[in-house]
């Protein structure tokens, strides 16, 4: 069992920046990187992000520091968010498809496949996606019960929150209206459950928002 939680904290520890570290390079400076292309972006911007996860794995020792040992509670409870996350990743991805996760419409600038995704459970929470990390992230954290994955569990939250402001402003350049009327009746975080925010519409399919 300390093998397992030993890697599964390490996997955390590194993968977790390297989600963050790509989305801050591409996603606010998207319409430069759309000059290149998708492929040429990520040519370029993947070996940055390789040699972060290289430096976090190298000073993983001191990075994830004490060792607080295992505890059932805490497993227990840690799966229990793996497993909500894991239940909004299977709804999320009846929708939100890999391409779209990984910004290829948005870099490749095709107008469209730039089309806002109010289906299904977008229909009641307008960021599953970051609501499914985080919850992986603290599951994860729980069940490993390194002190270092617990700061980078409370570090990822305003990281993800300041995610969510740059790519609601640019959803709103992009839809306007449609999409301040899509804000008044989804929340972001908390999903909705009384009828009036099953906001879906036949004539609006799949869109970009990386979330």
């Amino acid at each position: 069992m300390d093998t397992f939680r030993y890697v599964l904290a390490v996997f955390t520890l590194v993968s977790l920046p390297f989600g963050l570290l790509l989305w801050y390079f591409i996603h606010p400076f998207a319409h430069h990187w759309r000059k290149l292309g998708p492929a040429w972006t990520y040519v370029l911007l993947t070996p940055v992000g390789m040699a972060a996860a290289l430096v976090l794995f190298l000073q993983r020792s001191m990075l994830l520091g004490t060792d607080f040992g295992f505890s059932y509670s805490l497993a227990a409870l840690g799966l229990l968010c793996v497993a909500v996350g894991a239940a909004i990743q299977r709804q999320r991805r009846r929708h939100l498809t890999m391409k779209i996760l990984s910004g290829i419409p948005e870099l490749s600038g095709d107008p469209g496949e730039q089309k806002l995704l109010t289906e299904g459970i977008y229909g009641r929470i307008r960021h599953p996606r970051y609501l499914e990390a985080l919850l992986w992230v603290l599951g994860y954290s729980l069940i490993a019960n390194y002190l270092g994955l617990y700061l980078l569990f409370v570090l990822s939250i305003p990281a993800i929150f300041l995610i969510v402001l740059l790519e609601e402003r640019e959803l709103r350049e992009r839809f306007g209206t449609e999409y301040d009327e899509y804000c008044r009746r989804v929340p972001r975080f908390v999903p909705a459950w009384h009828r009036d925010a099953d906001y879906e519409r036949t004539d609006i399919g799949e869109n970009d928002n990386v979330d």
